[in-house]
């Protein structure tokens, strides 16, 4: 937000419409910490008998809303960028355009590896994806050094058109952030994070085999449903404890897994399908 209004001043002195593209697109990225900051403090609220899985997915509904603030900014740029192909004017105090840059790339950097290093570390596709956002901003915000060389070189048309590059520079973060958002949404995950419950899972004494594995996000931190089958003369204890020593190790050794519910299945005897009642329902649902 600091960075934003430094350059909104040299904007009203220059009448840069690349710097005002970048300018426009940085306060996008300051007002994106709005959301999230309500989404994090949403989650913290403990379950409720509605939402029984609790707020975390607040999250998600908190990067639709920074989606559709980049797609904003996006709009607004590429239409001052156009306006000012079609009527141009001149733009004054070059040196200042190029200080405003300058900051906007420090500015930005600063606090797109902030934001990158812990939404990677809570696993918040949300925060990662608004630490991408600002680090492009600083990429754009170099951009319009290009645009105030090309002026000051005797190429007007310079800023306009390095205006409409920080536009599609803009709509590269908006389909990457999309697509990252779209993944949550859908209850995607890394299938290597499944490779490697599985892995786990065949570890545990007891464990005869490992069937269905399921992840999905809820916020930052991962929640999971899977199936071990052990050996049927256990009793009923013996296999709990499996199966809680299953969860135990899935917990511990599977990145941000907040909670799983691990089910047991009767290894055995050979021909026995323990669950034939299902069979009809679980088709159907397929």
């Amino acid at each position: 937000m600091a960075t934003a209004l430094v350059q909104s001043v040299i904007v009203a002195v220059s009448g840069s419409v690349a710097l005002l593209g970048d300018t426009l697109h940085n306060f996008a990225d300051a007002l994106t910490a709005l959301p999230l900051a309500v989404a994090f403090s949403l989650g913290r609220r403990a379950a409720t008998r509605r939402f029984t899985y609790g707020y975390g997915r607040a999250e998600d509904l908190a990067g639709i809303a920074i989606v559709l603030l980049i797609a904003a900014s996006a709009a607004l740029a590429g239409y001052e960028a156009v306006v000012r192909l079609i009527h141009p004017q001149d733009v004054e105090a070059l040196g200042w355009v190029a200080v405003a840059g300058v900051i906007g790339f420090l500015g930005n950097e600063a606090v797109a590896r902030y934001r990158i290093k812990v939404g990677r570390e809570i696993g918040s596709a949300a925060l990662v994806a608004d630490g991408l956002h600002a680090r492009t901003d600083g990429f754009t915000s170099l951009a319009v050094l290009l645009g105030a060389g090309g002026v000051a070189l005797g190429f007007p048309i310079a800023d306009p058109l390095v205006g409409l590059a920080i536009t599609a520079a803009i709509c590269f973060v908006l389909r990457d952030a999309a697509r990252e958002i779209y993944h949550r949404l859908m209850d995607a995950v890394d299938p290597r994070l499944v490779e490697q419950a599985e892995h786990i899972l065949s570890g545990v004494p007891g464990v005869e085999r490992v069937g269905a594995v399921r992840l999905r996000w809820i916020g930052h931190a991962l929640r999971a449903e899977v199936d071990i089958a052990v050996n049927h003369s256990l009793s009923l204890v013996e296999a709990h404890g499996v199966a809680v020593e299953a969860e135990h190790r899935l917990i511990h050794d599977l990145p941000r897994l907040q909670a799983a519910t691990v089910h047991a299945d009767p290894n055995g005897p050979e021909g026995t399908d323990h669950h034939s009642v299902l069979v009809t329902h679980r088709v159907s649902s397929t």
